[in-house]
């Protein structure tokens, strides 16, 4: 991988190294989640595969239009979610192209990490903001507005954090004297509201992702991800997903068990049970391919990182049109 975008994505050896296993050279390839162009740059330069690049982030156009001008009608761009990913493939026949792969990574690009005015980072002084498409609530009108109930439960439920409802309790007693306008100063209402020593993670971490997957709607946009990936894929095409933290890994795991037969139903708000003889993925990576001590020596933020693999059968979908719709 060369410096061309001066960013190395987690995992990307194990990718490419499986691409290579399962003779991925030609067709295309779907980098859901463009980013900064890694996996994207690292796919062209080492196949011959066109590689379609997806990001809801506007911000990211610029390092897209970087790749289209060096490698022109093999790479193109388009400005859409994972829910969109269908209606732009059924759009003008690219579903009549063979897709041979399919890339999510399901972390925070460092373009938004890195930049205080997007308000991702608790380490930064920016806004509070968080949202990926720029478009939409901002987390500053959830901060300020929202009631300690709903509050908690948004950070329970995707966070994870036990400590949500004092969380939750201490940011409204905290706004009740004056707004809450900042990621820092937000970070240590938080920190000041779960007890105990400073620990290795910050305190501040489960609650500003929580707020950040809640904006971005980020659990219904990975379902209808993971199913477009079932439908679009062309037989032995692979799947490759590298996610962040146990809650998305989950969802990646019980999907593809129903997908190879493992499991009678998948069980989520957005998607129908499902009951299907039909084994439609075959899982490739029984246990997911974790990152070693030297990318984490590296890339701290690849510390916590899950790569599963899977490969697409010759069976039809197990989900019907309308879920994917």
């Amino acid at each position: 991988m060369n410096n061309f975008l001066e960013h190395v994505p987690v995992l990307l050896d194990e990718i490419l190294e499986n691409l290579r296993k399962f003779k991925i050279t030609d067709g295309v390839i779907i980098d859901a989640t463009f980013g900064l162009g890694g996996y994207s740059n690292a796919i062209l330069e080492n196949t011959n595969c066109e590689v379609y690049g997806f990001d809801r982030d506007p911000e990211v156009l610029k390092y897209a239009n970087r790749l289209k001008e060096k490698y022109k009608k093999r790479f193109n761009f388009f400005q859409k979610r994972f829910s969109e990913i269908d209606h732009m493939l059924s759009k003008q026949n690219y579903s009549k192209k063979k897709i041979k792969g399919m890339i999510f990574d399901l972390g925070v690009s460092n373009l938004q990490l890195t930049k205080k005015s997007r308000g991702f980072s608790f380490k930064l002084d920016g806004p509070l903001d968080m949202r990926m498409s720029k478009k939409g609530i901002k987390a500053l009108d959830i901060i300020n507005n929202y009631s300690a109930e709903k509050l908690a439960d948004i950070i329970y439920k995707f966070g994870d954090e036990v400590f949500s409802r004092r969380v939750a309790r201490h940011i409204v007693k905290s706004r009740e004297i004056n707004p809450i306008t900042s990621t820092l100063e937000l970070a240590e209402i938080i920190r000041k509201a779960i007890p105990g020593k400073k620990k290795k993670i910050d305190k501040a971490t489960k609650t500003f992702q929580a707020i950040r997957m809640f904006i971005n709607n980020e659990i219904y946009e990975l379902n209808k991800g993971l199913i477009v990936s079932e439908k679009f894929l062309s037989h032995e095409g692979i799947l490759c997903v590298v996610s962040f933290h146990s809650k998305e890994d989950k969802i990646v795991k019980d999907f593809l068990n129903v997908c190879q037969g493992k499991s009678k139903s998948f069980i989520s708000k957005f998607l129908p049970p499902i009951q299907s003889s039909n084994k439609s993925f075959e899982i490739i990576t029984k246990k997911p391919i974790l990152p070693s001590n030297e990318e984490i020596e590296i890339n701290y933020k690849a510390r916590s990182a899950k790569l599963r693999i899977a490969k697409r059968t010759e069976f039809s979908s197990v989900f019907n049109r309308e879920a994917a719709a």
